[in-house]
């Protein structure tokens, strides 16, 4: 199958992928140990069943197969060389997940009503002598509370998102300076 092949599954590939993972899970909680054989042979019979229904065609169904071994062999070798479970290992994928349904919602939803929030929000989680991205400040060194990255205005100016992580947070900086000598 050619790389423009890939792009083009059929609209059942999705439902089909999770059938097969589906089949695969089960078949794997009867074993006691999964190694990356049983892995193979449980996706082969998952392909198998996938194929006795006909919904795709053959190279379709392979590469799904295809695609599920290695995203399983993925989870294999994260868990063996973290220790850690399913849950981190989709931990960057709920993070996209729940940024995405966030976005979908927002856009749905009164913008002047999710600005107001917003605001409210910030004023109340505001501490003396934080700053917010968005708000005026005079020239000056800002630290980012989140990672400790330092932004220079050099003149009054809107503070911006952090550059480096994005947080929206700030303190001001100030050394002592000498007193001026009357």
């Amino acid at each position: 199958m050619t790389d423009p092949e890939r792009n083009h599954l059929s609209g059942q590939a999705l439902e089909a992928y999770d059938r097969m993972l589906e089949q695969v899970q089960q078949r794997l909680r009867t074993i006691q140990e999964t190694t990356l054989e049983t892995l193979e042979e449980e996706v082969d019979k998952a392909i198998e069943a996938e194929q006795e229904l006909e919904e795709m065609t053959r190279d379709e169904i392979s590469l799904l197969g295809t695609y599920l071994q290695r995203d399983l062999e993925h989870l294999i070798h994260f868990v063996d060389e973290t220790g850690e479970g399913l849950a981190e290992w989709l931990q960057l994928d709920l993070s996209l997940l729940e940024h995405r349904l966030s976005e979908r919602l927002l856009s749905v939803a009164d913008q002047t009503l999710v600005d107001t929030l917003a605001l409210r929000q910030k004023l109340e989680s505001h501490g003396a002598g934080q700053y917010i991205a968005g708000e005026v400040a005079t020239a000056g060194m800002f630290q980012c509370l989140n990672c400790e990255h330092m932004l220079c205005l050099t003149s009054t100016s809107h503070l911006k998102p952090c550059e480096a992580c994005g947080s929206q947070y700030y303190k001001r900086v100030t050394s002592r300076w000498p007193k001026k000598e009357s």
